[in-house]
């Protein structure tokens, strides 16, 4: 019985997010109504504050799943490099090329902020940093780079990728502004690399 309840409930959870998803990337977060959202799930509007507390709960698991999805992508770049170096280089190019897929786009880097509020404090955002952080890490470990401190210069690389990956979703050309993003990311990232 208990274990049918909790299969339920994530089940409700999964059409409400799904149904979320597609309104967000299509319309938008301002032009998808919470009707229209738990009509798509086959839910009533109490399923959705029950379980997200409102459409800005809503939003935030979207997020949430995306957020997760980009990490696994990421995680796979990374384990598939020939070295520490090419990993963090691919990873971040990869972060950056991701701002000009519309969903993304839409979702976590339009939508996200206005209504959340500053994305380095979403939880998939501290993943994100952590993965950086152990990236510089491994590369000052294995002597490619210079001696920095790690957390702070993870924290520089990752606002610079947000700062980026914000000026792509806005450019009026974001292929332009995403190949000069990767050449100037990979200009000041080789910054670092031991002399």
């Amino acid at each position: 019985m208990a274990q049918k309840r909790a299969e339920m409930i994530v089940e409700t959870r999964n059409k409400l997010i799904k149904a979320a998803r597609e309104a967000f990337a299509t319309k938008g977060y301002a032009d998808s109504s919470m009707d229209d959202l738990t009509a798509a799930a086959g839910l009533t509007r109490g399923a959705l504050y029950h379980h997200f507390g409102g459409k800005q709960g809503l939003l935030q698991a979207v997020i949430e799943q995306i957020d997760g999805e980009m990490m696994e992508r990421l995680s796979v770049i990374i384990n598939e490099a020939t070295n520490t170096w090419d990993g963090f280089i691919d990873e971040s190019i990869a972060y950056i090329k991701m701002a000009l897929e519309p969903e993304i786009q839409r979702i976590v880097l339009l939508d996200g902020p206005a209504v959340l509020g500053d994305p380095s404090q979403w939880p998939g955002q501290s993943a994100c940093m952590r993965s950086t952080q152990r990236s510089v890490q491994k590369l000052i470990d294995e002597g490619r780079i210079e001696r920095v401190d790690a957390e702070a210069t993870a924290y520089l690389i990752m606002g610079g990728l947000r700062g980026a990956s914000s000026w792509i979703a806005h450019a009026d050309d974001p292929h332009s502004a995403s190949e000069r993003a990767i050449e100037g990311f990979v200009r000041l990232a080789s910054g670092l690399l031991h002399k």
